[in-house]
């Protein structure tokens, strides 16, 4: 591994060993709820796929994402990681990753905006044939300053709806140079990662930063795709009204039709107690919508990016700002309401300050797809062209077809008659 500017991990921290003692305490207790993982480690330590590359990786440095860097290094990686957001690095588990004889972790938490596109840089100062992203900002820097490394780039997979959306944006455009995985997109992420692993973990972190409950509570979800759904359904369950604002007609009908209420943010905010943000996108909620807020409501973002609650705005309002408790900051308006903000509006269910990120089995699943990809870009590569692809689907099946085995569930499969009949045209009443 070549030497970089910005030093690992290892040289932030006071007491680097009793770091990795209690990351790797982390990753072992998550390592056993991943049979996934587990299952394909025993492959990659046994066939080391990935042999000769370099994985440059942009991702929140947990102990479930480092299982999964572990993981790809066991499979005969050379790894380079750094975080995807300041706030939702775990230091020890940095540290731990980067005691790996083929890991080198520049991740640390509460960088400045310098500090972490330092870090990027120097994840690909190690020149990677591969990248992984969670948000993008590892492909764009690929790009615009290191062009000459994407004819050696096999490709890349990126996690994260925001990313997808970006690196979309950025195929339309004839701007994408190598092929990118849209891991975010297959049915493994879809159906449970955002469904089950933001809904959950995104009211759960909430719930533990305030000690609040959330029973009558009225709880706003800006964006009802996968995200916003999941953050709706658990809210529902745990005995909140849920009110949903869209800009989407189908997505809002869709709302509607799942019994929610379904209101302009400009309605809401008059009512809601509770503010979630889900959507990707920037200015959900605005200086309009402040206006209308009551005191002491909560505003949290789940998107990825801190730009969806307009925080600049909320400031330029502020007589007063202050820390009213661990990771919750108030803004005192000149009326005297208060308007409270979780984890700098950054992502809520990584960013608070004992935020854990999604459960431990969701991540197991996404992070499993994650892997087979790389697999297969390290196996066939020169397959893809330059642009974003979706997962093929038997990689989607496999993984599917892992936890299924591990939590012992037996399914059926299509005789040959029924998939004559299903892929034939010929077949009428």
């Amino acid at each position: 591994m070549s030497e970089a500017a910005y030093p690992p991990v290892s040289q932030h921290l006071s007491d680097v060993e009793s770091a990795r003692e209690e990351g790797r305490r982390k990753m072992d207790w998550a390592l056993q709820h991943m049979p996934i993982l587990n299952a394909l480690r025993e492959e990659f330590a046994d066939e080391r796929p990935l042999a000769g590359e370099t994985v440059a990786m942009a991702m929140h440095v947990e102990a479930k994402t480092a299982n999964l860097v572990e993981l790809l290094a066991d499979g005969g990686a050379e790894v380079a990681i750094t975080g995807c957001n300041p706030l939702s690095t775990h230091d020890d588990v940095s540290a731990a990753l980067d005691a790996h004889e083929s890991i080198t972790s520049y991740a640390v938490r509460g960088v400045d905006d310098d500090a972490y596109y330092d870090a990027m840089h120097a994840c690909v100062a190690h020149e990677p044939t591969i990248t992984v992203d969670d948000g993008m900002d590892m492909v764009k820097l690929v790009h615009e300053e290191y062009p000459g490394l994407i004819d050696s780039i096999v490709g890349g997979a990126e996690e994260t709806t925001t990313g997808v959306d970006r690196l979309r944006a950025m195929d339309a455009d004839g701007e994408l140079h190598y092929p990118v995985f849209a891991v975010n997109d297959t049915p493994m992420k879809q159906l449970f990662d955002n469904v089950h692993g933001t809904g959950e973990s995104s009211l759960a972190t909430i719930a533990m930063t305030t000690n609040l409950s959330w029973a009558g509570k009225d709880v706003v979800v800006g964006g009802y795709g996968q995200c916003g759904k999941g953050v709706a359904k658990k809210a529902s369950g745990q005995n909140a009204n849920v009110v949903v604002c869209e800009v989407d007609p189908r997505k809002a009908l869709e709302a509607h039709m799942e019994g929610y209420e379904v209101l302009p943010m400009k309605e809401a905010a008059k009512k809601g107690d509770v503010f979630v943000t889900t959507t990707g996108n920037r200015d959900v909620i605005t200086r309009e919508h402040f206006e209308e807020m009551s005191d002491g409501v909560l505003l949290a973002n789940a998107g990825h990016f801190d730009v969806e609650v307009n925080l600049d705005d909320l400031d330029d309002l502020a007589v007063d700002r202050y820390e009213v408790r661990d990771g919750v900051e108030g803004f005192e308006m000149a009326d005297g309401r208060v308007l409270n903000v979780i984890a700098e509006g950054r992502l809520v269910n990584l960013a608070a300050p004992i935020a854990l990120g999604h459960p431990v089995e969701v991540m197991d699943q996404s992070f499993g797809v994650q892997a087979v990809v790389v697999r297969e870009l390290a196996e066939s590569g020169d397959a893809y062209d330059a642009g974003v692809h979706d997962v093929p689907d038997e990689l989607d099946r496999e993984v599917a077809d892992i936890k299924l085995a591990a939590e012992g569930v037996e399914y059926d499969e299509l005789s040959d008659e029924q998939r004559e009949y299903m892929d034939s045209w010929e077949h009428g009443t």
